[in-house]
């Protein structure tokens, strides 16, 4: 059996689309027909060869959904038919410290699809079974593949954040992250505000929950932000600001220029990724108990919980839908 694949063969080389033979599984692994795969910035880690060690020619994507087809004789938790999805964590070795704590996702030895093996631009995969997430039927499989990185990150931080229902929650960036972010954000309960560049997002943010919309090419995101927090927004007393943002953006600088506007107690949940540093005046974080946090994804109970809260309240993301053909545009 034949199938399509969309390889890179070298770092920095072009999107190349091939024809190849459909391995099977091994005993301990499944084989998935895609259907869909998101397209996310972490691509880029496999185009561009920004991780050492990524062996070429390699097919990115792990931002996946499809139906299971063939699994190997030692896995008897899922059958063929099932709908699955897969999302950054893609396996574990299972006895390093991290894996020993539960804390998959930051296993020493992390498996990533696109990266670790072949991923989701083609007809099929093969995944180990712990990276695996069941689909329900309440949600298609365009729905569910953004979920698998850009819905876990975002809902997976933000329940961990110790933000409270009424709490104010800025999400900065509104791309593929944010805009899930801002639906997530207001499905928890959180007075979300959230922070772009130009004024033509304005209407969509508050089509999607946000109460307020923050333009960081005409206003200072900082001073916006402390207006808000406690009970009172008219009351300018202590408890301004915002409990937690939400850093979306691969922008230390953006990052930067909002801090000060986190609360008492506040924090920035970092989950866009740069390699520039973000300038933190340690007076600010001093003065106030305030915190820079970084945030990976999750594991695939983590994806799993982030497909039933979506399903439940409503989050969706905002898909355009292009076949595998047309790749290199996408």
């Amino acid at each position: 059996m034949h199938g399509r694949y969309v390889q890179v063969s070298h770092p920095g080389g072009p999107f190349e689309i091939v024809e190849r033979d459909v391995p099977d599984p091994g005993a301990s692994q499944v084989r998935i027909k895609i259907q869909a795969c998101g397209i996310c910035h972490g691509d880029s880690i496999t185009k561009d060869g920004l991780f050492p060690g990524i062996q070429y020619p390699r097919v990115p994507g792990h931002e996946v959904a499809g139906v299971m087809d063939i699994v190997g004789k030692n896995v008897t938790r899922w059958k063929p038919g099932q709908r699955v999805a897969v999302g950054w964590h893609g396996g574990h070795c299972g006895h390093c410290n991290s894996c020993r704590l539960g804390d998959f996702v930051l296993c020493v030895n992390a498996q990533v699809p696109g990266i670790s093996y072949d991923g989701g631009y083609a007809d099929y995969m093969i995944v180990p079974p712990e990276a695996l997430v069941h689909i329900p039927d309440d949600i298609s499989v365009t729905e569910a593949a953004p979920m698998m990185c850009a819905g876990i990150t975002t809902f997976n931080a933000l329940r961990n954040s110790g933000a409270r229902p009424g709490d104010v929650v800025a999400i900065l960036g509104i791309g593929g992250l944010g805009h899930l972010g801002i639906q997530f954000s207001n499905k928890m309960g959180f007075k979300t505000i959230a922070i772009g560049r130009g004024k033509e997002k304005e209407q969509m943010v508050k089509e999607l929950g946000a109460i307020q919309y923050i333009d960081s090419t005409e206003q200072n995101v900082a001073e916006e932000l402390l207006k808000y927090g406690g009970g009172n927004d008219n009351d300018n007393s202590n408890g301004k600001g915002a409990k937690v943002i939400l850093a979306t953006v691969p922008s230390s600088k953006a990052m930067s220029s909002a801090l000060e506007g986190l609360a008492v107690n506040g924090k920035l949940f970092v989950i866009g990724a740069s390699n520039e540093p973000i300038e933190i005046p340690p007076l600010l974080l001093l003065s106030g108990r305030r915190s820079v946090v970084g945030w990976p994804s999750g594991s695939s109970i983590d994806s799993q919980d982030t497909l039933s809260f979506a399903i439940n309240s409503g989050v969706r993301s905002v898909n355009e839908v292009i076949p595998l053909e047309r790749v290199s545009e996408a």
